[in-house]
């Protein structure tokens, strides 16, 4: 049981290596999509085998047992390995929560404080011009969608240059990239691995919003020094938006501006079906493995509540 349920703790150490390659090989959204699901069940498993080997350690004292209505306490093999196991999913566990949960309504508030300053400025459609002399612009989620630029940002920019900041904005509430940056900074908290996958997917919802934004503005050149401008613009500014709204100025720039300059060369089948074959094993063997040591686990209860001898 101990050890299924150690397989879904080691193996999101293998996730950062291949949210880059796959990002590097696929489409832009496509990797966005899977890596996003990779990391929720990565995260997923996760918690389920820290649960299951804290409620292992505990139901091994007589107190807790007897609170369980066990017959005798839990008895595993490896007691050795149990204990201290279960000692450290306690602390994974309160820690990753109290952090969640602190950084939810940290990101809450700063979206409510966000919405209701854009709301307060001058608009032109979906658009939001805030008087700052701080260079900024991002995405603003809810119910509608904005796009906030601050008044210093748009004297940065030309004429053009702003149509294709817009587009790239645009582009992220359009794809609701958002949701996976919210779903990538819960996998974050559940395990330490997983937040060099979150930073991966990042820059995947970064990748997916420059090229949707390249084909709206129709030349990838405009739309790539609009972005390097607006980047070295706000480089020392400070910004209060919310972490949770993407912005044109994120990420590694120079990778992405490279990125849009350089031709898209085919990318073969083989090596698609290769990545896409590492991140199904990576979303299938923890979920197989945690299920695996949950139900040896829910199997000793019953031998210990006295089941197995009716």
């Amino acid at each position: 049981m101990i050890v299924f349920l150690l397989i879904p703790l080691l193996l999101p150490f293998a996730m950062p290596a291949l949210a880059r390659c796959a990002l590097a090989r696929l489409n832009p959204v496509t990797a966005l999509w899977a890596l996003t699901v990779c990391a929720l069940v990565c995260a997923g498993a996760c918690v389920a085998a820290l649960g299951a080997l804290l409620l292992t350690g505990l139901l091994k004292f007589p107190l807790f047992a007897a609170a369980g209505d066990l017959i005798h306490p839990l008895r595993t093999p490896s007691t050795l390995l149990v204990l201290p196991a279960a000692a450290l999913s306690t602390g994974v566990l309160t820690l990753g929560a109290g952090t969640l949960v602190r950084s939810a309504l940290s990101q809450i508030t700063a979206l409510r404080t966000a919405r209701a300053d854009a709301d307060r400025c001058p608009a032109a459609g979906d658009l939001r011009v805030v008087d700052s002399p701080h260079p900024d612009a991002y995405a603003l989620p809810g119910r509608p969608h904005r796009v906030v630029v601050t008044t210093a940002m748009l004297r940065s920019l030309g004429p053009g240059e702003r149509e294709a900041l817009f587009a790239h904005e645009r582009a992220h509430n359009a794809g609701g990239h958002h949701y996976f940056l919210a779903a990538a900074e819960l996998a974050a908290h559940c395990h330490p691995a997983l937040r060099a996958t979150r930073d991966t997917i990042r820059l995947a919802a970064e990748r997916a919003a420059d090229e949707s934004a390249a084909t709206a503005v129709g030349d990838r050149r405009l739309l790539a020094r609009a972005i390097a401008r607006a980047a070295l613009a706000g480089k020392a500014a400070p910004s209060t938006r919310p972490a949770f709204a993407p912005a044109a100025t994120t990420g590694p720039v120079p990778q992405r501006v490279a990125a849009l300059l350089t031709p898209r060369d085919g990318r073969s089948n083989t090596t698609r079906w290769i990545i896409a074959l590492f991140l199904t094993i990576c979303t299938i063997l923890p979920v197989g493995a945690a299920t695996t040591g949950v139900v040896a686990f829910h199997h000793e209860v019953e031998v210990a509540q006295g089941e197995e001898s009716r």
